[in-house]
């Protein structure tokens, strides 16, 4: 008898076109999968348990499940606290976190002396020593029992040990250290170690990707003794006086530390946990034509599009801001390399890019004019604010433009708002006696009054590693007082015409502009491509304080394929075969 699906006879598959795209909960909230999702990968992690006397907390459970879901369909997400820390008892249990009805359960709180074993949870709190033949076991783990298990035991208290020493609570890695003595100091257990969910999530997590960490158990001065370190991924680490315990890392479920004595100091609390949700492209098993083809009409289907798991840095800078008396604002900086939050992009797919223009010097409207904005894919760097003539509030954007004489605050850096933070106020003027500096990424512009009438230099911008770059990195930003290549300096400050032989502000390294000084010193422009602030000028001499053009850079793994457009762009190789797209006028790049 003929079969629907071709004759094929095995288990009926069901793909899924999430794209990989993940998505991070720091608190609760809901998460709306893509149309194509079917299937995601979840780490839930609960809030840790809070430090006892002297027992460290233990971790909350994590959990990493392949969950099926529906596409383009709101699951709720509940990203738990860390349990409350007690000096003198038994420390708090932290609050469950949970994604499409599966949890994980809180840590346990640090185990009291003579108290019955109640510190039971994702990961078991720690133990004391009781000074009796009858040690305190530590609190158990993966409680309520799940499998995989969610966590592990707290460490046990040993045969009357005295009064200095306590257990770690259990991590989702790890046990629990015991008390344990070595020579003559008794040691008080570190908290069990975390696990590291980076392999299947990426790099540019929270905490580096490791997550529930337990708590390291107190120690007491009175006898010689060590404290507890906290477990890899989040643990709090024991006190001892005078020192507390200190608090379990927020978003990583981490135990808290036990307090300390003697006299006493606090326990300390758990860590909140995270939610991390990875939607996935798959389509394992053998399909029938009729069903492959079933799927590409709904969308499930993956088109080989998406570089599965493969992230990609950048550099995005804006247009620096032009200058007036005031020096300009830098354009905004914004990157990924090294640490930062990476990009996963589609391949066959051009992307636009735009270079922020930087902002015209002097105008007759008493200030200069704003930068541009760079963007590329999500990320957008705000130009640079423009520097302002005469008194009020300085011009706002990536960094913020520096005022002019006779009084005024600075415009604000980061605006709109991200994070980490794309630039830095510019500098307040406090009499008429010389313009301000503008903002830089890497420091705020110097503000007067001093010396009298000299311009104030521009706020410093921040370097990139050579590296990023890879062999034509020299052409392009400028040097500074660190190793790298600096970006986003922000524009120097006009000198007092009225007091002869005054300086100019400096431009901040990053291609910030020099400012107007008196007789004979002419502003200078940001430099061309690296998003630095024009210096302070007049209107006479406007072109003089324009803002330098913005730049961008994106970084992929050396198995893609960039193109460029236009000619000007260049695509060249990193030092470990990178491809590296670096675009000095607006275009596109395509991936494949």
């Amino acid at each position: 008898m003929a079969r629907g699906n071709g004759g094929i006879i095995g288990t009926t598959n069901q793909s899924s076109f999430g794209k990989c795209t993940v998505t991070t909960k720091t608190s609760s909230g809901t998460l709306t999968t893509q149309p194509g999702t079917r299937f995601v990968q979840a780490i839930t992690v609960a809030g840790g348990g809070g430090g006892g006397t002297r027992a460290g907390g233990g971790a909350g459970g994590l959990r990493n499940l392949e969950i099926p879901v529906s596409g383009n369909t709101s699951y709720c997400a509940v990203v738990g606290g860390g349990g409350n820390a007690s000096p003198t008892a038994q420390g708090g249990q932290g609050v469950n976190s949970s994604f499409a009805g599966n949890t994980s359960n809180g840590g346990g709180g640090g185990i009291n002396t003579g108290t019955p074993v109640t510190g039971n949870g994702g990961s078991g709190g720690g133990s004391t020593s009781n000074g009796t033949c009858s040690p305190i076991t530590g609190g158990t783990g993966n409680s309520p029992p799940v499998s995989p298990p969610q966590g592990n035991p707290g460490g046990a208290g040993s045969v009357n040990p005295g009064f200095a020493v306590a257990s770690g609570g259990g991590g989702a890695g790890a046990a629990g250290t015991n008390i344990s003595m070595s020579g003559g100091t008794y040691v008080s257990g570190p908290g069990g170690a975390g696990l590291d969910v980076s392999p299947t999530f990426g790099p540019g997590l929270p905490n580096c990707g490791v997550y529930a960490g337990g708590g390291g158990g107190g120690a007491d001065s009175r006898q010689t003794s060590t404290a507890g370190i906290g477990g890899t991924g989040g643990g709090g680490t024991g006190g001892k006086s005078p020192t507390p315990g200190t608090a379990g890392t927020s978003n990583t479920g981490g135990g808290g530390g036990g307090s300390g004595a003697f006299p006493a100091v606090n326990a300390a609390a758990g860590g909140s946990g995270i939610v991390i949700v990875k939607e996935l492209n798959k389509a394992s098993g053998v399909w029938s034509l009729k069903s492959q083809f079933s799927n590409v009409q709904q969308g499930t289907w993956p088109d080989g599009a998406v570089n599965l798991g493969q992230n990609f840095d950048y550099l995005v800078v804006a247009g620096g801001g032009g200058g007036a008396w005031g020096g300009a604002g830098a354009g905004g900086y914004r990157t990924s390399y090294p640490a930062g939050t990476k990009l996963t992009l589609e391949s066959v797919t051009v992307y636009p890019v735009t270079i922020g223009a930087g902002g015209a010097g002097a105008q007759p409207s008493l200030a200069g004019v704003s930068g541009s904005d760079s963007i590329f894919s999500t990320i957008t760097s705000t130009g640079g604010g423009a520097g302002r003539l005469g008194a009020g509030t300085g011009y706002s954007g990536g960094s913020g433009g520096g005022v002019g004489s006779n009084g005024g605050t600075g415009g604000a850096g980061n605006t709109p708002p991200v994070s980490p933070p794309q630039g830095n106020a510019g500098g307040t003027s406090v009499s008429s006696q010389s313009g301000s500096g503008g903002g830089g990424a890497g420091a705020v512009g110097t503000s007067q009054p001093s010396p009298v009438g000299t311009g104030k230099q521009g706020g410093i911008g921040l370097p990139i590693a050579t590296d990023f770059f890879g062999p034509t990195s020299p052409s392009y930003g400028t040097p500074g007082p660190a190793a790298g290549r600096y970006f986003s300096g922000g524009g120097g400050g006009h000198g007092n015409p009225g007091l002869p032989g005054v300086g100019p502000g400096a431009g901040g390294a990053g291609g910030g502009g020099r400012g107007l000084g008196w007789p004979g010193v002419t502003a200078t422009a940001g430099t061309t491509n690296t998003g630095g602030g024009g210096g302070g000028t007049t209107i006479c001499n406007s072109s003089l304080g324009n803002g330098g053009s913005g730049f961008v850079v994106v970084r992929g793994p050396s198995t893609r394929t960039f193109t460029v457009s236009p000619g000007t762009n260049t695509v060249a190789t990193g030092p470990a075969s990178e491809k590296v797209a670096t675009f000095t006028v607006s275009g596109t790049l395509t991936i494949s």
